[in-house]
């Protein structure tokens, strides 16, 4: 996303094949029988820019592409801030409830604080 030439914020996702190192992965493999279309790593919102919605806009803005790709089963794994303070700056992958407005479920809890979260687009 750009405000005028300035790069504000982005969002990483791309087929499963494309995003093979993932932070928890053996708890995120643990299990499955089947992995998802596409994977929703990481976003960068510049501090300058935080809380104005650029992150839900990313989020939004690569389901749409994700659709237009084709679609089918998205994957992430946010983490869940409720009850918590923590900075913008370690949220690599958003909270849990932005993906909760995007329409993901809750999968599996990933420890204390992160899930996995799915979405058929």
């Amino acid at each position: 996303m750009f405000d005028g030439p300035t790069a504000v914020g982005w969002c990483q996702f791309g087929p499963v094949g494309e995003l093979p190192r993932i932070k928890h992965r053996r708890d995120i493999l643990a299990g499955l029988t089947s992995l998802p279309d596409w994977r929703i790593t990481c976003f960068f919102v510049d501090r300058d820019y935080r809380g104005k919605g650029v992150a839900s806009m990313a989020l939004g803005g690569a389901l749409n592409e994700i659709a237009r790709l084709g679609g089918g089963t998205v994957e992430s794994y946010p983490e869940d801030v409720e009850g918590r303070s923590v900075s913008g700056s370690f949220l690599h992958n958003l909270t849990l409830s932005l993906f909760e407005q995007h329409g993901f479920q809750r999968t599996r809890r990933l420890g204390k604080n992160h899930w996995v979260v799915t979405r058929v687009i």
